[in-house]
């Protein structure tokens, strides 16, 4: 039995930019409200969740209780689960933790809630006695984890420098990808951002302990304008390297979310009946160390294998590419174009907020799919630590 998704039943809000709109708020009382306030707008009898699953990558004030307190806030404080953490990868290993609750019989309505920020991230203070002087060992978690993978001893940039020397990805074709990627996100801005208003909410803007708020985020804030003459006047980051700062994403906060549950019953709660959303199957992968962006290519193939489908039954693919190095190199070993992918924006362009960033690329897949009559699609991408994950959808609609 494959679990699904109501129709109309998810969200994201808009994506803030680097110490930006969001930057100043606790994500997880964010995320609550957010997903209290669209579930009840949208009719959702909240009695019916018996499962939630909050992901989560950077810790926040409250984060040892992780979902039970952002349950508790919700007013469901009977419902218990877990609190995932898996760095990009966060919001596909969610789904696929709810899709088996569902497939087993252990739950019939689960609910994700996505939240993170990288503004503002934890310094964190690990006692070390017996160290010089009997100092600590400090870790800025942002920064400093994304300047070196612990493992692999190398910063996450040059995972993308070691998969560009590898495919021959010139710094010309990163950037003929980041303008197309640009322009396809202005497709999504259209008829006064009418596609993004099929599943995006706005986020209140509360201060932290204040009890007024300020006003909501209701579009994503800080896209950089992509064109031409700006590309080329970027040189690469570092000496020697292909990578500029418009070859890759950028720092973002944000929260999503979704409900996972029988077919039945995602029937009952979908905001269009004949709309019948399917995921097929998951697939996960590991590549040698320091070469992040080929990992979305052997978790493609494997949940390709899992769900019983072939390239040549996708019809649209999401990605999650920090760097244009990643699709490139997805293009090349699948076939698929990658002028073809990522149509109406993804997070090289909207930003990467971490565990919401895949979340919201499912979601704009699915309203994809919805606008072309149905199909498959796949959404799949990388994360810390050299991984990658991936799922396929199937959308269908019986007026068809």
């Amino acid at each position: 039995m494959h679990a699904h998704i109501p129709y109309g039943i998810y969200w994201s809000t808009p994506f803030a930019k680097w110490q930006g709109s969001l930057s100043a708020l606790n994500p997880l009382p964010l995320v609550a409200q957010v997903a209290k306030d669209t579930l009840t707008e949208r009719n959702v009898d909240l009695s019916q969740i018996d499962l939630a699953i909050l992901g989560t990558t950077n810790p926040y004030p409250g984060s040892f209780y992780g979902l039970p307190y952002v349950t508790g806030l919700m007013g469901l404080d009977r419902v218990a689960g877990p609190s995932v953490q898996q760095a990009c990868a966060t919001s596909v290993r969610a789904l696929l933790m709810a899709s088996q609750e569902v497939a087993m019989g252990s739950a019939s309505c689960a609910l994700l809630l996505m939240a993170d920020k990288q503004s503002n991230g934890p310094l964190v203070y690990y006692p070390d006695p017996g160290g010089p002087g009997g100092y600590g060992i400090p870790e800025r978690w942002v920064p400093d984890n994304m300047a070196r993978d612990p493992y692999a001893g190398q910063p996450m940039l040059e995972t993308g420098e070691n998969v560009a020397r590898r495919y021959g990805i010139d710094t010309a074709e990163q950037h003929a990808l980041k303008l197309h990627r640009y322009q396809q996100y202005l497709e999504a801005l259209a008829n006064e951002r009418a596609f993004q208003k099929r599943y995006m909410v706005d986020a209140p803007l509360t201060p932290p302990g204040g009890r007024k708020q300020l006003g909501v985020l209701q579009a994503d804030e800080g896209i950089f304008p992509t064109t031409v003459e700006g590309l080329a006047k970027l040189k690469p980051v570092r000496a020697g390297g292909s990578i500029t700062f418009g070859g890759q994403t950028h720092p973002a906060d944000g929260n999503a979310g979704t409900i996972v549950t029988t077919r039945d019953r995602a029937r009952a709660l979908s905001t269009r009946p004949e709309i019948d959303i399917e995921i097929l199957g998951f697939g996960m992968a590991r590549v040698e160390p320091a070469h992040m962006p080929m990992a979305p290519s052997p978790a493609t193939f494997r949940a390709l294998q899992a769900s019983g489908t072939s390239m040549a039954d996708i019809h649209a693919i999401k990605t999650h590419n920090p760097f244009a190095v990643n699709d490139i190199a997805l293009a090349r070993d699948t076939g698929f174009p990658w002028e073809k992918m990522n149509n109406y924006g993804s997070p090289i362009i909207w930003g990467h907020p971490q565990a919401p960033t895949a979340l919201r690329a499912i979601i704009e897949l699915i309203e994809e799919l919805v606008l072309r009559g149905g199909g498959t699609g796949l959404f799949t991408g990388c994360a810390a630590g050299d991984t990658g994950l991936a799922t396929v959808i199937r959308v269908s609609d019986s007026r068809r």
